[in-house]
């Protein structure tokens, strides 16, 4: 497994299975699923910046890469998808054994090419501002605001739109006075109403579409009317603060057992509609920032009276949510128009309450967008995320624009599908699969939107024909290429190409060979990124049974046992924490909604679909580090075990970070000790995990929620949740060592783990 972690360092690639058997058949007994995990813009250190365009294949079109067969001679390269013979330009006459071009050279597998006359418009950013939100809430956001228009590009173009009961779309280009041209929110703003409505098509260009996707050539809208509502950063920075130092929250009242009248839902169709008439096929974002649910006109997720709950889980089940699938279908053609414009949507729902995320969602993963989620707009998570999506350099999240991914792979190879944030361009090839799984039925996908952390799920079949043994020498490898098209944050196009490689294994039988490709941690993220896919889609769909079975079947035919003898059965290393990560799956907020939200399920699962496979799997089994004065800090079993007095815990679950405190070190804290120059072992004791917990919420995004709480404490609840509960109050033994105990009917792993070699050894 070593090698195959170090090519996820350099290409961002990381697979479920490694070594992948010859058939279908095969493929299917594996039973977790021949899937890659693939992140477009992975920072590798070896990464090169070519600044010419790529040499692709007259046959297949894929890239040229280190695995051609080149004749130096002859000037031919031989593509490894088509083995199509292709010819060298005259630009690369040069090129020999000891002379080969930078995509050849065999630690070069991901290369990306950057032009030079490949300049593109400048990216725009479009903020749409609730303000039906409390005058406290209204003034933490305006200062959020205020400090985004400072790190935003100077040459990024800026526009503002604002609503409550009815809809602002304010002209930043004219600075002498606020101006604004408003939208009843009751009604659907189409682009059409816009372009009439905001004057952005005069007598001299009404009716002119020249050729090519340049800002504001379509519909006749010319630069001179774009610049009035889409000025760019340096310019409007004036204007933009002006607004923002006038603006009050929605003026019309609300009666006690009412909630505000807010139209997000037509303030969005507003926005997508600025954008589709100024730059359309330019790269640009929405960023949204809202404080409580739609109430108003489209996408309504509830009622104004109050009597009236927002939809639960239960409600969607049994289809008693009023709104709920209305929503979704406004919100699912919002995202075709945002994708097919090239445009982002992203929100910032800050709100004690839902705010309807679980019905966005669909709009906010297709185009790529990003989600924070936060109590409140004066809350760190919120406060820290919104500084971290301008940044610039290795603290910001290096937002591009505009992508295009495309899939070529061996013709042994079927493309399913992808699960993550994209959308599917319907551009059905050779390698695209009549099995759909997320976005399928293509090998083209759209990402409006992209940053450094995108990740992308995509999903295999075998279709290898059944070969005899002494063929398969002759094709023992297989390769993918996964070519990324996209607008970099430094206002140009560039093209990044990965190209890959994996081995068949030629004997079906070598259980042992498949094993050594194993990867467990892949295998639990893509796992819990299909369960929830599945439990979205499926209806009556069995989350846990689903995954106790597969888990079941795997274990039985990769485990090591006599028939019908459980205490005999044990796994290969490259399997043994794979159960465990099943364990807390089928425990975690992932497949278990209850006292969840459908906003927070939403949340959690594009999160999950979006990040890192090590993120995801912080996710699934969070971490969970000790803090004594007997050791340094060091890992610890997530299990109340670990639990003692005279311990610190430090809980990593990525959404949120626990600093947990033993009784002995909350008595001496209350004490302070600490404070006491004898003690300072004490004290650095209790600012290590701090130092720790800082560290990690830096490299996070959205910043996670920080929880500091002392043992039999309410907030201890966020620690004990997710502890294995060895200890219950059933046990037959009690607490030692100032230990703990969860009040749970749920099983312990131990009486998991025997069940599952019961099940798994049986005949």
């Amino acid at each position: 497994m070593a090698d195959f972690l170090e090519a996820e360092a350099n290409d961002g690639v990381r697979m479920t299975w490694n070594l992948w058997p010859g058939s279908n058949t095969e493929a299917a007994k594996c039973v977790i699923p021949m899937a890659v995990s693939y992140q477009p813009l992975h920072s590798s250190p070896h990464l090169l910046v070519l600044p010419y365009g790529p040499l692709r294949c007259k046959s297949c079109r894929s890239l040229l890469n280190p695995y051609c067969r080149v004749d130096f001679v002859a000037k031919i390269w031989s593509c490894p998808f088509c083995f199509q013979r292709n010819y060298f330009p005259e630009s690369y006459s040069a090129i020999s054994e000891t002379n080969l071009p930078a995509e050849l050279h065999p630690q070069c597998t991901t290369v990306e090419y950057a032009p030079s006359d490949t300049s593109v418009s400048p990216p725009v950013f479009l903020f749409l501002v609730d303000t039906c939100v409390i005058e406290e809430e209204l003034g933490f956001l305006k200062w959020a605001l205020t400090q985004a228009i400072d790190l935003l590009p100077a040459h990024a173009l800026v526009g503002l739109i604002t609503f409550g009961t009815l809809i602002h779309v304010h002209e930043l280009g004219f600075s002498e006075v606020s101006k604004s041209y408003v939208f009843r929110g009751s009604k659907d703003v189409t682009k059409e109403e816009i372009i009439d409505s905001l004057g952005l098509v005069d007598g001299v260009h009404k009716g002119v579409r020249p050729i090519g996707v340049i800002a504001g050539v379509h519909d006749g809208v010319s630069a001179k009317n774009i610049s009035r509502f889409l000025v760019p950063a340096a310019e409007c920075e004036f204007s933009f603060n002006s607004v923002l130092d006038e603006l009050q929250g929605d003026p019309w009242p609300v009666q006690a057992d009412k909630r505000a009248t807010r139209c997000t839902g037509a303030a969005l169709k507003a926005a997508a509609g600025l954008l589709g008439a100024c730059v359309p096929g330019s790269g640009g974002r929405i960023l949204t920032f809202v404080g409580g649910p739609c109430t108003e006109g489209l996408g309504m997720v509830v009622a104004k009276d109050l009597s009236e709950p927002l939809r639960s889980h239960k409600d969607v089940d049994k289809g008693a949510a009023s709104y709920y699938y209305q929503a979704i279908n406004f919100y699912e053609t919002l995202s075709k128009q945002l994708v097919t414009q090239g445009h982002v949507l992203d929100l910032f729902a800050c709100s004690l309450d839902q705010v309807g995320v679980a019905e966005i969602k669909v709009a906010i993963e297709r185009t790529g967008g990003i989600i924070v989620l936060a109590e409140s707009f004066g809350h760190p998570v919120f406060k820290e995320s919104i500084t971290r999506v301008f940044e610039a350099g290795e603290c910001g999240l290096g937002l591009s624009f505009n992508g295009i991914f495309e899939v070529n792979c061996s013709s042994d190879l079927k493309v399913q599908g992808i699960i993550g944030p994209c959308a599917s361009l319907n551009k059905k090839g050779l390698c695209s699969s009549d099995t759909v799984i997320g976005q399928g039925n293509t090998t083209a996908w759209k990402l409006s939107g992209l940053d450094k952390s995108t990740t992308l799920s995509l999903f295999f079949e075998v279709v290898t024909r059944e070969l005899p043994d002494a063929v398969f020498p002759t094709i023992q490898q297989f390769y993918f290429q996964f070519v990324t098209y996209y607008q970099h944050e430094g206002e140009n196009m560039r093209m990044r190409s990965s190209t890959i490689t994996r081995r068949w294994v030629p004997d079906v039988q070598n259980i042992e060979e498949l094993i050594s490709g194993f990867d467990q941690e892949t295998s639990a993220v893509i796992m819990a990124r299909l369960v929830s896919l599945k439990m979205e889609t499926e209806e009556g769909f069995d989350a846990t049974r689903w995954l106790d079975r597969a888990l079941i079947s795997l274990c039985t035919r990769f485990g090591n046992y006599r028939k019908n003898d459980p205490s005999s059965y044990s796994l290969a290393t490259n399997l043994s924490i794979f159960p465990q990560f099943m364990f807390n799956l089928r425990r975690s907020q992932f497949v278990q909604v209850f006292n969840n939200s459908p906003d927070e399920t939403a949340y959690y699962r594009m999160m999950l679909n979006r990040e890192s496979i090590s993120n995801s799997v912080v996710m699934i089994q969070p971490s969970l580090i000790s803090y004594s004065f007997s050791s340094p800090p060091e890992p610890a079993l997530l299990d109340v075990a670990a639990i003692a007095a005279d311990r610190i815990l430090l809980l990593d679950t990525f959404f949120t970070i626990v600093i947990f405190h033993g009784m002995t070190i909350v008595q001496w804290r209350n004490e302070g000790y600490q404070n006491q120059p004898e003690h300072q072992v004490f004290a650095q004791l209790l600012q290590a995990p701090q130092n720790d917990a800082v560290a990690l919420m830096k490299e996070r995004f959205p910043v996670s929620r920080l929880v500091v709480c002392d043992q039999h404490s309410s907030q201890a609840r966020f620690l004990l949740a997710k502890l294995n509960p060895s200890v219950t109050h059933k046990s037959d033994y009690g607490v030692v060592h100032g230990g703990d105990i969860i009040f749970t009917d749920d099983v312990s792993f131990e009486v998991f783990m025997e069940h599952l070699q019961k099940l798994a050894a049986q005949s």
